[in-house]
Order: C-alpha cells, then sequence, then structure tokens
C-alpha cells in the first residue's frame, strides 16, 4: 500500500524573498517504531519529517515529528505543513487536528496557498542572569533573557543586531541549554527573530513555530497587542502573522509544495528481525 509524501515550505513570502521552511510530510496507514521514523527522515534530510496516522476521531491525526538526527517534541512549521498536506483529501478550509500526545494542535488550509494553526501559547517561566558563554556565543550584548520549557528568549536591543548576529556555535555549544529564540522589535513588523539550537545538526532553524508559540504572548504583553506581524530573520526567512486570544496562539503563512511522492513500501513497514 503506498504511502504519499510532500515536501513542503511554510511561512513563505515571495514579495520580501523569504523561502520558509520545509518539511516532509508522509501518510501512513499504520504506526511504525520511532527507530524507524527517525531513518526514513535521515534518508530525506529535511529540517523536520512529519509522520502522520489515522485517529479514531474524525479529521484527526497522531503525529510525530524527526529531524535527521533527533525527534522533535514540538514542531511548529511541521504541523503547519502537513495542515497543508492534508488539505488534498480532508478538504480546504475543514477545520483538522494533530494529537501529539500532549495536546491537540488544530489548524486548516485556505484556498488562496496559506494556512493556519492553533496552539497553546508558551508561558515565559521567569527572567534568568545573562550567561557570559551565551552574550559570547552570539557575539552581541543581551537585553534579557527568559527561560521557557520550550527554547529560552533572548532579547536583543535592536532588529539590526538580530539580523547581522554570527553565532559562534562551538562556545554555545558549550552551555547546556538546547535552543535560543534571538528576537527584538521589528521595523517593518511587530518584532523579529531567528532561533538558533547549537546541538543539532541543523543549528539555526528557517522558520519555527514552536518559537513563535512563546515570543507571541511575550511580545503581545509588552507591545498590548493581541494581533501581530513577525519576520524571521534566517538564511530563508519567515513571514508569520500572529494572534493570541486567551492563551491560545494563531500563526498563519503561506506555503508552497516542493515534491510529491510516494515512500517506497518497504520503507514503511517495520524491518523484520533475520536472527
Amino acid at each position: 500500500m503506498k504511502n504519499p509524501f510532500t515536501i513542503i515550505s511554510v511561512f513563505t513570502e515571495d514579495k520580501i524573498g523569504f523561502k520558509g521552511n520545509s518539511a516532509a510530510v508522509i501518510q501512513l496507514h499504520n504506526p511504525i517504531s520511532g527507530k524507524q521514523m527517525q531513518a526514513i527522515a535521515a534518508d530525506l534530510n529535511q529540517p523536520a519529517t512529519t509522520f502522520l496516522w489515522p485517529s479514531l476521531v474524525t479529521n484527526t491525526f497522531h503525529v510525530k515529528w524527526f529531524a535527521p538526527d533527533a525527534e522533535i517534541g514540538l514542531c511548529g512549521h511541521g504541523s503547519l505543513a502537513a495542515f497543508a498536506f492534508l488539505s488534498d483529501t480532508v478538504g480546504i478550509d475543514t477545520k483538522m487536528s494533530l494529537d501529539y500526545g500532549n495536546g491537540l494542535i488544530t489548524g486548516s488550509a485556505n484556498d488562496d496557498g496559506s494556512c493556519q494553526m492553533q496552539l497553546d501559547g508558551i508561558e515565559v517561566l521567569g527572567e534568568l542572569a545573562i550567561p557570559r558563554v551565551l552574550e559570547e556565543g552570539l557575539g552581541v550584548k543581551v537585553k534579557a533573557y527568559y527561560k521557557t520549557n520550550n527554547k529560552n528568549i533572548v532579547v536583543l536591543e535592536n532588529e539590526e543586531q538580530v539580523k547581522n548576529m554570527k553565532p559562534n556555535f562551538e562556545l554555545l555549544r558549550t552551555y547546556e541549554e538546547f535552543g535560543y529564540a534571538v528576537t527584538a522589535l521589528g521595523k517593518n513588523c511587530d518584532f523579529v527573530s531567528r532561533t538558533l539550537v547549537p546541538h543539532v545538526q541543523q543549528l539555526e532553524d528557517h522558520a519555527t513555530g514552536s518559537s513563535h508559540a512563546a515570543l507571541v504572548p511575550f511580545w503581545s504583553k509588552i507591545l498590548n497587542k493581541t494581533v501581530m506581524l513577525a519576520y524571521q530573520l534566517s538564511p530563508r526567512g519567515g513571514k508569520f502573522e500572529c494572534s493570541i486570544i486567551e492563551g491560545v496562539v494563531t500563526l498563519a503563512g503561506n506555503y508552497k509544495a516542493i515534491v510529491h511522492g510516494y515512500l517506497n513500501p518497504e520503507f514503511a513497514v517495520e524491518p523484520q528481525d533475520k536472527n
């Protein structure tokens, strides 16, 4: 039985040259092991590979995400790509849900090449002292540093610092923190950011939904706004239309399908033990 997949780039914006972040989305008929998913993700070598398989609930799908070298606990751009992918079979404007074990992410696609999703906002847990290794690793003066249960938020003085920052990933890797959402006020948008993940293969993520699940509540309180526009100033760039209501964050953006295909059936079943 064939397992369709598509590589989709999300949070794109042609007008300002943002290519967004790509994810492979694979529809499975039955779940396979994490080991097998990891092997497939390594072969496809995308920033994220999203695996979907049916739930007993209508228009709800189980989901797991893998980078080429590790499982991802929460992947926003891989989720948005999943809603774009599923709209071909479930339908445009149909509300869908992804069950990732720790909650549901809901979303839908539109007929104008955009889609949106809703996920729980990630709150700041407290302000932290600024580690010397963080400033040295970023090569810029840090204005403030905050703890979250995902990536920590690093606030810089202005957009230029975020854009021109040249991180020393080897130095950042000497500190135990998994990742950072480096951010500042924007000039042509409400806020800008870059996401750094020094302990994994990719090092910098291109357009990061999980970071914005934390950045939207953070900037909403500072700016006293519930609807915002955000740019991720990665090498590829990402545009996020953001809003927050009662702690639930909505992220919307454009998407483009890059490649359609089918997974070789032998890769979508568990290998048999020959011993």
